[in-house]
């Protein structure tokens, strides 16, 4: 009994419940990708990579302006302050959501005349996608501020088994194109947003308390946090643009199936900055230094380590998990080493990750909005000199380490003004939590179970 008590106690974990959400989807995202790169051509795949991508660039700016900031004045409030900043945050996004439908008329028109299919179907529908999720997108924030990751995985899970629903129905049509595979999409997030207005869990009614002052306060706020969403998908925005550009929608749909796989470190960091970013709002909010100091620490090291291990696993293995990923005609292309390359990288993702997140919470979002303009100025014109002189997709990943670097040394110099730390303890606080959680674990599934048969 014990032990089962144990159970659930960590299955009410927010880290855990996070993780477990996050490794869930990424699950049924692999599948619903290798579905697609069963169904279309590489060069169809190349043209839905490059809307996706796009798209997901808007949805990020979006999600930096109006998620952090949400984040950020409802966690720890009372229910007076959380109305208001959940109806002003709602306000901001309908607002939202009309300025890219409004862009979208002259850009329909704009698409008739452009040669470039996936430039074409993006002109074409972009503004869609938008709108089919809004509401899903606030339930999104709201449960994630509340640190409710039960009713988050739901709300994933709904719109990722529609979706994958419909790529069957599709598949078995034979009537998977690219056009259909992203109108299934934008319905399949119409549709999931429907059923998520009848769960309660959007407070679309809390509109009425909207105030012209909280407005303010969540737009100054955000117009400078989108920096910090936007730097984990910058790489992949500009990679993506220049790959396009210069070499082509097949390369660009190698590149994505390697890329695709990064997804095993981006797991544990979002499930921890979901789940961290109310923690580290709450200590600061409560004068609480040290332990917000220490909390940023704790999570940079633990992530860093535990993607360093799964580093190493996934170099071994890239080459059968890219064949049970993409299928039989990606075997021999540049898919397991641009995994490699990427997985390689990724151990330096959680320090630029929660380093950003905690000069938000510290109040010094500007900071990571000139931070991001130095990042992508480094990155262009890495990209840059490498798609010239080499003229591969393997010299593009190679540049993204260089804004990372960038984006590590600018974040540190203020948040060691805030609260003097050395950068390398970070790993040795990372370590020590490791352990400790190694111990727990045991403890609590080997230790008590042999007391029990005891």
């Amino acid at each position: 009994m014990p032990l089962v008590q144990k159970a659930l106690a960590l299955f009410k974990n927010v880290h855990f419940q996070s993780l477990l959400g996050n490794g869930v989807m990424a699950g049924l995202g692999m599948v619903t990708i290798g579905m697609l790169y069963r169904a279309l051509s590489i060069n169809d795949i190349g043209v839905y990579v490059f809307f996706m991508t796009i798209n997901n660039l808007i949805d990020t700016l979006k999600s930096g302006f109006l998620t952090m900031p949400f984040v950020k004045f409802y966690a720890g409030t009372n229910e007076e302050r959380q109305n208001e900043v959940a109806g002003s945050t709602w306000t901001l996004a309908i607002l939202v959501t009309a300025v890219l439908l409004l862009l979208n008329i002259p850009t329909f028109f704009i698409a008739r005349h452009v040669d470039d299919a996936a430039i074409e179907l993006l002109l074409k529908c972009f503004s869609l996608v938008f709108l089919s999720t809004l509401p899903s997108f606030m339930a999104n924030v709201v449960v994630q501020a509340e640190s409710r990751f039960d009713r988050l995985l739901w709300l994933r899970l709904i719109n990722q088994l529609l979706f994958i629903a419909t790529i069957v129905v599709l598949m078995v049509l034979h009537r998977a194109t690219v056009s259909s595979a992203i109108i299934a999409f934008i319905a399949t997030n119409a549709l999931t947003s429907v059923i998520i207005m009848l769960t309660g869990w959007t407070k679309a009614y809390s509109i009425k308390y909207t105030t012209k002052k909280t407005i303010a306060e969540i737009f100054h706020f955000g117009k400078y946090s989108m920096g910090t969403s936007l730097s984990s998908n910058l790489f992949g925005v500009t990679d993506t643009i220049f790959i396009k550009i210069f070499l082509g929608a097949p390369a660009l749909a190698i590149y994505n199936l390697g890329g695709r796989l990064n997804q095993i470190v981006e797991i544990p960091m979002l499930s921890f900055a979901a789940s961290g970013m109310p923690a580290l709002s709450a200590y600061y909010n409560q004068n609480q230094k040290d332990n917000l100091m220490y909390t940023m620490k704790k999570l940079i090291g633990m992530l860093s380590i535990a993607i360093f291990a799964i580093a190493i696993v996934a170099i071994i293995f890239a080459d059968p998990i890219i064949l049970l990923l993409g299928g039989h005609k990606y075997i021999g292309s540049q898919a397991p080493n641009i995994f490699r390359l990427f997985i390689s990288i990724a151990i330096l993702y959680p320090s630029d990750r929660f380093f950003a997140l905690t000069l938000d919470v510290i109040h010094k979002p500007k900071i990571n909005f000139y931070k991001i303009l130095v990042m992508l100025a480094v990155n262009l014109i890495a990209d840059y000199i490498a798609i010239s002189i080499c003229k591969s997709t393997y010299s593009i990943i190679m540049a993204n380490i260089f804004p990372v670097l960038a984006a590590i040394i600018i974040a540190y110099i203020p948040l060691n003004k805030y609260s003097k730390f050395n950068f390398w303890s970070i790993y040795s606080v990372g370590y020590k939590e490791i352990v400790i959680f190694i111990k727990q674990t045991y403890g609590t599934f080997v230790t008590k179970k042999a007391a029990a048969k005891g």
